[in-house]
């Protein structure tokens, strides 16, 4: 059972390291040599407790040395910062524009009559009437 790494109510927190405690022991009782390494599972469930409990506390009552439950804890927290670090660069997909067909180049007139008149059309359409355009307003007085 996994010790979550968000706050929890001090009661249950302390629950949490009763029974960490009895899993400690067990392991104690249970290993083949006295200087086995203590199991990945056992460390990760110290170092989650001891973001909630002081960890002198949490050293005392599973028998560890501060030291080593320190350390642990800054080693810990470093590989979560560099694991969200390299999550944040994770693959970020882009799609393209279509290919095919390709988009209509924009249309841009600029007409000038004698008078000083000046018309000015930008247009993404594909087909404007140009030729009604022009016309009228060529025409128009």
């Amino acid at each position: 059972m996994e010790v979550p790494m968000h706050p929890m109510p001090s009661a249950h927190a302390e629950q949490q390291l009763a029974q960490l405690a009895h899993r400690f022991d067990h392991w104690r009782q249970s290993r083949t040599t006295r200087f086995e390494r203590i199991p990945p599972p056992l460390w990760e469930q110290a170092i989650g407790l001891s973001q909630v409990l002081p960890l002198a506390q949490v050293a005392k009552r599973l028998r560890l040395r501060g030291s080593d439950l320190k350390k642990r804890c800054t080693a810990h927290q470093t590989t979560s910062a560099r694991e969200t670090s390299l999550a944040a660069l994770g693959f970020v997909e882009v799609t393209a524009a279509p290919s095919w067909p390709f988009p209509a180049p924009g249309t841009e007139v600029e007409l000038h009559r004698a008078d000083g008149a000046q018309l000015r059309i930008r247009s993404h359409e594909p087909q404007l009437p140009l030729a009604v355009l022009v016309r009228t307003f060529l025409e128009t007085r």
